[in-house]
């Protein structure tokens, strides 16, 4: 009996080859992705170009741009700062409750959006558990941007812990060692080694936390009260579109959040692209 130890062979992997997996891959991404999204552009299409503008920076419409992109920049900046806090201290210290607080960063994953706004709208309600303790300060959460805030943050905290936890894990101690013996302060340390190990990911996470901000519905609406000109949210638009059968008027807003989205994703990928190239660079 022989036994070959070479190269397999084009029929003898187990994973399909190269041409059947890159068919397949443009297939689904078609299906799921290009498909619906080619019907959102067609279906603007159909307005005509003083019909679009019109709808799409009509007074309202401009409003909720600048609180829909503004709070979900500012709740993935704010994400990634506490974001990154809890994933080194879930990380790096060992605590009574670990777990269970580990667990408990999964829940606006498990939670249904709906129920989490009625849940941050009752509790930052005037009457509500931490509204009433806010009151006498002057601070109003519920119905104000301030609750869209609040909102977006809850529901984006997950994407930057789940994002920087597993490469501080596999982050080497050795290397914040040997610098705090060569006579760094802590604050050296992270700013010098663990901070560029991790900035990637961080960016990942904002990138991730910011897309899901700018998409979200179901746990803004109940907390913002969708005030005209203050706390009105674009998806809220849309919605509002489709119930008045103005699909048009609906996708030429969808189109607008795509592309303003889209530019903004990419670039913080190529950012990101290029704070890696710097790495790599420095250990060459």
């Amino acid at each position: 009996m022989s036994f070959s130890f070479g190269k397999q062979s084009n029929s003898q992997r187990v994973i399909p080859g190269f041409h059947l997996s890159l068919g397949f891959t443009l297939f689904y991404l078609g299906l799921i992705v290009l498909i619906p999204l080619s019907a959102v552009f067609l279906k603007t299409f159909t307005m005509t170009w003083e019909a679009f503008w019109a709808t799409v920076t009509s007074e309202r419409v401009m409003a909720s741009y600048r609180l829909t992109f503004g709070a979900s920049l500012l709740a993935a900046l704010i994400n990634v700062v506490f974001g990154g806090i809890v994933a080194w201290v879930l990380v790096r210290y060992k605590f009574p409750g670990k777990r269970l607080i580990d667990a408990l960063v999964d829940l606006p994953f498990a939670l249904p959006t709906a129920v989490a706004g009625i849940t941050l709208a009752t509790l930052y309600a005037p009457n509500g558990w931490l509204g009433h303790l806010l009151a006498p300060l002057g601070i109003k959460v519920a119905y104000t941007p301030l609750g869209v805030l609040v909102a977006l943050i809850f529901i984006g905290l997950p994407f930057v812990v789940r994002t920087v936890q597993p490469v501080l894990e596999e982050a080497e101690k050795e290397l914040e060692e040997a610098a705090v013996s060569l006579g760094a302060s802590h604050w050296q340390t992270f700013v010098r080694v663990t901070l560029p190990t991790i900035l990637p990911a961080l960016m990942t996470g904002f990138a991730l936390a910011f897309a899901r901000a700018t998409g979200e519905y179901g746990s803004v609406i109940f907390i913002a009260g969708n005030m005209p000109m203050i706390s009105e949210i674009t998806p809220l638009f849309m919605i509002t579109k489709l119930e008045q059968y103005d699909y048009a008027g609906a996708t030429a807003i969808a189109v607008v959040m795509l592309l303003l989205s889209f530019t903004l994703l990419l670039a913080i990928n190529a950012l990101q692209s290029w704070t890696r190239s710097k790495q790599n660079a420095g250990r060459d």
